[in-house]
C-alpha cells in the first residue's frame, strides 16, 4: 500500500492496486458518516457517505451452518458432536468459529410471543446448548426470517424482531442468519433494518447475516444493514452451481469490505457431488472473493482415518488459501483475465502488498494459463510466485507465469513484487 489520504479525523485511505483502496481507522459510532472521498481517490466510486457498522466481522466470518447436509434434520445431539468435531479436526485451529443452526429448531410461540424450541429435538433448550458451544471456545448461531413464516413454515420473526434479538441475547446466540421466505408486500430493506436495530439494541454482539438471495440488491443496502448478505440463490452440490454464482456474486465486488461481506452462499466441500479438484477450486475461488467460509458438510466424518475424511479436511484447513481469505485489506477479488472465457485469473490485493491470484480451468481438458503480472497490478519486470495448494515457493518470475491447470480446476499463487 503506497499512497495515503487522511480523509476525516481518525480515518486514513490507503489507495492499492486493481483500483481498490481500504479506510483505516476509528469513528465515534455507528451509522453513516456523509463525507467526500476525494475524486483522485482509486476508490471513489464508494461515494459519498460511508457505512460504519457494528466492528463485527471484520473479515469474512468462518464456521458451520446445518442447512447443506442435514436440512431439517437438526438436534441438540448433532450440534455438541459438530462443536466437538470442529476442534478434533483441526478446523477450530484454522480458524472456523461459528457453530449455525439453521431452519427447523423453532415450533411455535408461546403466549407472550416468545420463540420456543423443539422440546424433543433440543430438550435442554437452546440457552444451554450455547453454552456448550462456547465451552469449546466456539461461537452460537441461529437461523430466523425476516416474513411471516420461515422457508420450512415454522414461525418467522416478522413484528417480533425486538422481543426474537432479545430471546437470542439471553441464550447467548452470536450470529443469526435471516431468511426471506413468506414475507409477500414486505419491503426487504426496511425490514432487514428494523431486525437490525433489534439486534444492536439486545445488549449482546451478534453478527447479522441476511439472506433474501439478491432478489433486492443488497449490495446496495446491505453495507450499511448486515454483517454479509446473501448474493445468489442457494447453492447445490455440482459444479455447474459453483460456477454459475462465481459470475453472478464477483459482480457486486466494489461494495464488499471489513464488517460487510458479498455471501455466495454456504461451502459444499465434502458433500460429495463433486471430485477433489473441484472442491479445492470451490474452496479457493470463495477465499479469492473474500467470501464467509461456512462449511456445510458433515464435520464428524472429517476425524476419520480415510481418504476422503483426509481430503477434505486439508482443503478446508489450507492455512495459506484461508490467509486470503481472511486477509485484512478486506478487498474481494474479481475477474482480471477472461480471453478465452474457459480460461480466467481472479485476483485479490493483499495488505502486505502482494497479490493473491487464482487461475481458473473451466474447460474440460487440462490447458496452461499465462498469467500477465500487470493484470495483477504488478508494475515491477519480476515476481516471486508461491503456490498455495502445494505450500511451495515456484521462483522469481519475469511479467509472467504459466503453469498448466486441471480440468475443472485451479492453480492459487501469491505473487510478490520484486525489485
Amino acid at each position: 500500500m503506497k499512497h495515503r489520504k487522511r480523509i476525516l479525523t481518525g480515518l486514513t485511505l490507503f489507495a492499492g492496486g486493481l483500483g481498490t483502496g481500504v479506510l483505516v481507522g476509528a469513528v465515534p459510532a455507528p451509522g453513516r458518516i456523509a463525507q467526500p472521498i476525494p475524486a483522485d481517490s482509486t476508490v471513489s466510486s464508494i461515494g459519498s457517505t460511508l457505512p460504519v457498522g457494528n466492528g463485527l466481522a471484520l473479515t469474512p466470518p468462518m464456521g458451520w451452518n446445518s442447512w447443506n447436509h442435514f436440512g431439517c434434520n437438526v438436534s441438540s445431539e448433532l450440534i455438541r458432536e459438530t462443536a466437538d468435531a470442529m476442534v478434533a479436526s483441526g478446523m477450530k485451529d484454522a480458524g472456523y468459529r461459528y457453530v449455525v443452526i439453521d431452519d427447523c429448531w423453532q415450533v411455535a410461540r408461546d403466549s407472550s410471543g416468545r420463540i420456543v424450541a423443539d422440546s424433543t429435538r433440543f430438550p435442554e433448550g437452546m440457552k444451554a446448548l450455547a453454552d456448550y458451544v462456547h465451552s469449546k471456545g466456539l461461537k452460537f448461531g441461529l437461523y430466523t426470517d425476516a416474513g411471516r413464516r420461515t422457508c420450512q413454515g415454522r414461525p418467522g420473526s416478522y413484528q417480533h424482531e425486538g422481543q426474537d434479538a432479545r430471546t437470542y441475547a439471553q441464550w447467548g446466540v452470536d450470529y443469526v442468519k435471516v431468511d426471506w421466505c413468506n414475507a409477500q408486500g414486505l419491503d426487504a430493506p426496511t425490514r432487514y433494518a428494523v431486525f437490525r436495530d433489534a439486534l444492536e439494541s439486545s445488549g449482546r454482539d451478534i453478527v447479522f447475516s441476511i439472506c433474501e438471495w439478491g432478489s433486492n440488491k443488497p449490495w446496495k443496502w446491505g453495507p450499511e444493514t448486515g454483517n454479509l448478505w446473501r448474493t445468489t440463490g442457494d447453492i447445490s452440490d455440482r459444479w455447474e452451481s459453483v460456477l454459475s454464482i462465481l459470475d453472478r456474486s464477483s459482480q457486486y465486488w466494489a461494495s464488499a469490505g471489513p464488517g460487510a461481506w458479498n455471501d455466495p452462499d454456504m461451502l459444499e466441500v465434502g458433500n460429495g457431488g463433486m471430485t477433489n479438484t473441484e472442491y479445492q477450486a470451490h474452496f479457493s475461488l470463495w477465499a479469492i472473493m473474500a467470501a464467509p467460509l461456512m462449511a456445510g458438510n458433515d464435520l464428524r466424518e472429517m476425524t476419520a482415518d480415510k481418504r476422503r475424511a483426509r481430503a477434505t479436511r486439508a482443503i478446508l484447513t489450507n492455512e495459506e488459501v484461508i490467509a486470503v481469505d481472511q486477509d485484512s485489506l478486506g478487498v474481494q477479488g474479481r475477474l482480471v483475465q477472461n480471453d478465452p472465457p474457459e480460461l480466467q485469473v481472479w485476483a485479490k490485493p493483499l495488505a502486505d502488498g502482494s497479490t493473491a491470484a487464482v487461475l481458473l480451468n473451466r474447460a474440460s481438458v487440462p490447458t496452461p494459463i499465462a498469467v500477465s503480472f500487470r493484470s495483477l497490478g504488478i508494475k515491477t519486470d519480476s515476481a516471486s510466485v508461491r503456490d498455495l495448494w502445494a505450500q511451495e515457493d515456484e521462483g522469481t518470475f519475469g511479467r509472467r507465469y504459466s503453469p498448466m491447470v486441471p480440468s475443472h480446476g485451479v492453480v492459487m499463487v501469491k505473487v510478490t513484487p520484486k525489485g
